[in-house]
């Protein structure tokens, strides 16, 4: 019984915490954080982005690393799918600005498609009620480079005009994460016109 018990609680905790994230119809925290876009950096603002579309504010644990990677490369090559729907991306991460110049300029990941940015102190995911990890000593990225920046947990926002979140992606492979977001803002073109 104790045993049951157990395992009960912990798979409550587990899901407590996949289901932390903010979630549809909540607000989204409006933000401006430094960024880069084809290795240049500029400062990203959530709430003038919106003045154009839906923003798709995606989350991520690390730049050069192996999900994250295939994360990225997969939004780089359907970033025309989501402008033809009326929607721009963001990666976000922990990353250095430094970090996210190179990522944002590397033609087998972000290849200049679309803006990365740094939330260096992590707040910016918190506010989003996104868990953020302490980094991790002695791991190192897909380039052999010491990753010395926390982690905020996988998830996706479909954020929209009015700044309310149409959809909370996480849980998935970093491939499908991309298609579900890209089903969600294909969907609210669909609705819009």
């Amino acid at each position: 019984m104790k045993r049951f018990w157990l395992t009960g609680l912990i798979g409550a905790l587990l899901t407590q915490g996949a289901m932390a994230a903010l979630q549809e119809g909540d607000k989204a925290p409006n933000f401006k954080i430094p960024a880069s876009l084809a290795g240049k950096e500029f400062n990203f603002s959530l709430q003038e982005s919106l003045q154009k579309g839906p923003v798709v504010v995606y989350f991520y644990p690390s730049a050069y690393t192996r999900g994250c990677n295939i994360q990225a490369h997969e939004f780089s090559v359907n970033s025309d799918k989501f402008a033809s729907a009326g929607a721009s991306i963001v990666g976000v991460s922990l990353d250095s600005i430094d970090r996210l110049k190179e990522y944002s300029a590397d033609p087998e990941y972000c290849a200049g498609k679309f803006p990365v940015a740094s939330d260096a102190d992590g707040n910016v995911a918190k506010a989003f009620e996104l868990q953020v990890r302490d980094a991790e000593p002695g791991r190192v990225d897909s380039r052999g480079a010491a990753i010395d920046h926390g982690f905020a947990e996988r998830t996706t926002f479909v954020i929209t005009p009015d700044g309310k979140i149409a959809a909370s992606i996480g849980g998935l492979t970093p491939k499908e994460n991309v298609l579900k977001a890209l089903e969600v803002v294909e969907k609210l073109a669909k609705s819009s016109s």
